[in-house]
């Protein structure tokens, strides 16, 4: 069973930085073909899920949600199955709960929550003005 866990959430000032860190366990030979696109989604109160980025594992590409491109970088470390999330200058608006998921849709559906297996529980990210 593949299990993701976020860390990293946090309070921060507008303009400020931070990494969310994303750490996968339970790949098997079989499963690990099976998340080799890694997601970053954010959900804040009463707003729909929303895609933030998103991570090829086995060749690196990456694509972004227009509100974060040039703000956020996604990176991976396959040598331990973790994916991070650097969030820089951050805005009041990116205040959400920040969620992990991995699956494999085509590059054409990386937004899609619904094309994702896998989800980790979650980390808040809050940004005061």
């Amino acid at each position: 069973q593949v299990q993701l866990v976020e860390s990293g959430g946090g309070l921060v000032q507008a303009g400020g930085s931070l990494r969310l860190s994303c750490a996968a366990s339970g790949l098997t030979l079989r499963t690990y073909s099976t998340v080799d696109v890694m997601g970053w989604f954010r959900q804040a109160p009463g707003k729909e899920r929303e895609f933030v980025g998103a991570i090829r594992r086995s060749g690196g590409n990456s694509n972004y949600a227009d509100s974060v491109k040039g703000r956020f970088t996604i990176s991976r470390n396959n040598a331990n199955n973790t994916v991070y999330l650097q969030m820089n200058s951050l805005k009041p608006e990116d205040t959400a709960v920040y969620y992990c998921a991995a699956g494999r849709p085509p590059s054409s559906r990386w937004a899609t929550y619904l094309e994702y297996d896998y989800w980790g529980q979650g980390t808040q990210v809050t940004v005061s003005s």
